[in-house]
């Protein structure tokens, strides 16, 4: 842990500056969005075009929807119509979803740096170089051949998405640390170690930052400076490193973290002592949990379902299947629940009747997803995961792409909702 002592007093005293715009709706990352729900899936509203695919999930201050592309840029577009307002390159692709806070846009790109845009102009008024941005790599990952390649894992498709609260910036990084930057000028005030990628989602707290790493733990440090204060160990696996992770970002909720893990576990722990309440075990959860109203809802991987878990306890309260794997985290606005599909759609779900009220299929989903399927409607996942040479990991997860993939996390607010498609697209509705 790195610490700057001397600078705390200075830059942590007399600032209250919190995110107006980020990451799953607030700090916590509830996924609960206070505006009113959309109108319609049917149509659009509008749609902006980017030059790469769109897994960075749009956050909204003033009436402008910040986002980022694989095409290195970070966009602002107007919200009411959505028109460019301006743009800002970077030298990698951006999969972080930005926080907005008094009038200073942050993200992280996979150049390896930390930004603060002015969120009127777009203008840099600071970066911060981390150890480096990289994808979670393994030996014989997920079994592919040869067991001796150490593979980039291409599921590790997120960057984290920074929380600001009073005054910091608090951001994961590749390099394995959480990293925690004064707002106003992007000083490092501390850092964290863990022993992997930390592309998870920090969620801050009650003073606390929760945050998960692909070293398999959950972990709890102070906000103010760095101190462990607890952490949890999730499941291993030495042999091809499939079910071990943390790639998914906490939500807290009345004293209780909740979190997925790759090792075929939902995880409900005391936000105080780390202590495990209960588990609940399907298959890789790697999309953020929404919490409301004594539910958590999420979405699973293979088999790929749409859950929602009785927070007391984590027995089943609702199971909508889904036709492919979901890794976006599900927003909750007038009793529907609204996430993304690698099938390319985008869904509404009651949550009352726990079931697909309304969809929108991208134009890529409408003519390739027919390909994807058997005879009788079921997926084909032949036609998806061809082999075990670890190239056809990289070529099942193109295919995907082609889909329109819906991998961004929708945000919902002033009446729209915002949701991300490897398509390139931005999609508004009304």
């Amino acid at each position: 842990m790195k610490l700057p002592a001397l600078l705390l007093p200075v830059l942590l005293v007399g600032t209250g500056l919190s995110a107006q715009g980020t990451f799953h709706g607030d700090n916590a990352r509830s996924g609960v969005f206070s505006c009113p729900a959309p109108q319609s899936l049917e149509k659009p509203a509008w749609v902006f075009k980017t030059g790469g695919a769109v897994l960075s999930s749009a956050a909204v201050a003033q009436g402008v929807a910040y986002f980022g592309s694989d095409d290195r840029n970070l966009y602002a577009v107007n919200l009411a119509d959505g028109n460019l307002l301006w743009k800002y390159s970077t030298g990698g692709k951006i999969r972080s979803t930005p926080a907005v806070a008094e009038g200073v846009v942050y993200f992280g790109s996979y150049d390896g740096n930390v930004y603060a845009l002015c969120a009127k102009t777009g203008e840099k008024i600071w970066q911060f170089a981390t150890g480096g941005e990289r994808h979670f790599e393994a030996k014989g990952l997920h079994g592919a051949k040869p067991s001796s390649q150490t593979i980039p894992d291409f599921w590790d498709l997120y960057a984290s998405s920074p929380a600001v609260a009073e005054g910091v910036v608090y951001i994961g990084s590749g390099d394995g640390n959480l990293y925690a930057l004064c707002a106003k000028t992007g000083q490092l005030l501390w850092s964290f170690a863990t022993g992997n990628v930390v592309h998870s989602s920090p969620a801050v707290a009650g003073g606390v930052v929760y945050f998960g790493s692909f070293d398999s733990c959950l972990y709890a440090v102070s906000a103010k400076d760095g101190r462990q204060l607890w952490k949890f160990q999730g499941g291993t696996d030495p042999q091809n490193h499939n079910r071990e992770g943390v790639q998914a970002s906490p939500s807290v909720a009345d004293g209780v973290v909740y979190c997925g893990s790759r090792d075929f576990n939902f995880y409900a722990l005391d936000a105080a002592t780390g202590e495990k309440k209960w588990a609940h075990n399907i298959t890789w959860s790697n999309a953020t949990a929404a919490v409301a109203d004594g539910k958590v809802y999420y979405g699973t991987s293979i088999p790929p379902f749409f859950v929602g878990l009785n927070a007391a306890d984590g027995t089943e309260a609702v199971k909508a299947p889904m036709p492919l794997m979901v890794f976006s985290s599900p927003a909750l606005a007038g009793g529907k629940a609204y996430v993304g599909s690698f099938d390319g759609c985008l869904y509404e779900i009651d949550l009352a009747a726990g079931k697909v009220t309304a969809s929108f299929r991208t134009a890529a989903s409408g003519a390739n997803f027919a390909g994807m399927c058997n005879a009788d409607g079921s997926i084909n996942f032949g036609a998806i995961f061809h082999g075990d040479d670890y190239e056809e990991m990289y070529r099942s997860g193109r295919i995907l792409f082609d889909l329109g993939a819906i991998l961004s996390s929708p945000t919902l607010a002033d009446g729209a909702l915002l949701v991300g498609s490897c398509d390139g697209n931005l999609y508004c509705f009304r």
